[in-house]
C-alpha cells in the first residue's frame, strides 16, 4: 500500500514540467496581447490606432496636443436659428380708396430686398421733383469720387434743391451730371425695371413707377447713390425737407416718428395731359416707400397730397 502511494507521487511529478509549459505559454501570450493594445509599442496594433478614427492612418496624427484634444471633442452644437424680424409697419393689402384717378404704391424691406405693393405698382408717372434726390445724390458721389470736395456754395445749393425743391438749382445740377446720362446711371446703379429717361431727356418727365421708387429709397439709403461720405449728409437733408414739399408719407406717423423719416416729393400740373402728378418717397430705418397718384388737373395739389397720406394710413399695421 506504501508502495503504491509513492508511486502515484512519483507518477505525478513527471507531468508537472508539462503543466509548466503551457502556463508559460499561457502567460507569454498574454504578454503579447498586452504589448498589441498599448499605444507606441513596436506589436502596437493597427486597428488600436485607427479606434475612433477610421478615415486617418497612424502617419496623419497630428503630435499637437489642442490638435488631438480638439479632434477628440465633439462638434460644437449648430447655432440656434434667429430670431425673427420684426414686422414692417405696413400690411401688404388690396386698398379699395374712394379715390379718383390712378395710384399706385410699392414698400421695400431693407433688410431683406422684399417688395410688396399694389397689383400696378410696376406702372409708371412723371416724377417732377422727387427726382431731385437723385440728381444730388448723383453730384455728390461724383464730386467725391473725382477726388474732390463741393464748395460750401455748392453744398448750400444742394440743401437748397433738397428741402425746398429749388428749380433752378436743380436744373443747374441737372447740367453737371450730364442730364440724361445721369438719369440712364440711375436705372442701371439702382436695378431699376420700369423706369425710363423723359422724351425731352429732362429730370421733371423721367418716368417712374412706385416700385422703381422704393429701390431708389434704398439705393440712397445703401449708399449706393451718394456714395459713402455723402450718404448721411443727404438723409439728413431729406428729413429736414420743409414748406410745401413736406407732404404725404410721414405725414401718417406719429409727429416723433415723422422727424426720422428722409423724404422727396414731387408735385406738378401736367396741362398737356390735364392731370396732377403728384409722388412721394420716404426712407424709414427698415423700409422704403414710394406712392404716386394721377387725377384731374381741376382737382388741384392738396388733393394728391393728402391722398398719398391716406393711402399710406391705410397700409400702416395697427399700433404701428
Amino acid at each position: 500500500m506504501a508502495g503504491n502511494r509513492r508511486a502515484d507521487r512519483r507518477g505525478g511529478g513527471e507531468t508537472s514540467p508539462l503543466r509548466l509549459v503551457a502556463i508559460a505559454v499561457i502567460l507569454i501570450g498574454l504578454v503579447l496581447v498586452s504589448l498589441r493594445l498599448l499605444p507606441g509599442s513596436p506589436f502596437e496594433s493597427s486597428a488600436a490606432a485607427k479606434w475612433g478614427d477610421s478615415g486617418t492612418s497612424t502617419s496623419d496624427r497630428s503630435t499637437s496636443g489642442a490638435t488631438d484634444r480638439s479632434a477628440r471633442e465633439p462638434a460644437a452644437p449648430s447655432p440656434s436659428p434667429s430670431q425673427s424680424l420684426e414686422p414692417l409697419p405696413f400690411v401688404a393689402k388690396d386698398l379699395n380708396l374712394d379715390i379718383k384717378g390712378w395710384y399706385a404704391w410699392s414698400v421695400l424691406d431693407r433688410r431683406t430686398g422684399a417688395i410688396i405693393g399694389s397689383k400696378n405698382m410696376g406702372e409708371t408717372s412723371t416724377t417732377a421733383s422727387m427726382i431731385k434726390s437723385w440728381i444730388v445724390a448723383d453730384y455728390l458721389r461724383r464730386t467725391a469720387d473725382a477726388g474732390q470736395t463741393p464748395s460750401d456754395a455748392k453744398l448750400a445749393d444742394a440743401t437748397r434743391i433738397i428741402r425746398d425743391s429749388d428749380n433752378t438749382r436743380a436744373e443747374q445740377f441737372y447740367n453737371l451730371v450730364g442730364r440724361d446720362a445721369s438719369i440712364k446711371r440711375l436705372i442701371s446703379m439702382c436695378k431699376l425695371t420700369d423706369s425710363s429717361v423723359a422724351p425731352d431727356k429732362g429730370w421733371s418727365r423721367t418716368a417712374l413707377s412706385p416700385r422703381d421708387t422704393a429701390r431708389l429709397g434704398n439705393c440712397i439709403a445703401t449708399g449706393t447713390a451718394a456714395g459713402p461720405k455723402w450718404t448721411k449728409w443727404l438723409l439728413n437733408e431729406m428729413k429736414l425737407v420743409r414748406g410745401a414739399g413736406d407732404f404725404g408719407i410721414r405725414k401718417a406717423f406719429p409727429a416723433a416718428e415723422q422727424k426720422q423719416i428722409a423724404i422727396k416729393n414731387g408735385w406738378i400740373d401736367r396741362t398737356k395731359e390735364q392731370e396732377m402728378h403728384i409722388n412721394c418717397l420716404a426712407i424709414g430705418d427698415t423700409w422704403t416707400m414710394g406712392v404716386m397718384v394721377k387725377y384731374p388737373i381741376d382737382m388741384g395739389y392738396d388733393y394728391g397730397m393728402q391722398n398719398c397720406e391716406k393711402i399710406t394710413e391705410a397700409l400702416l399695421r395697427p399700433g404701428a
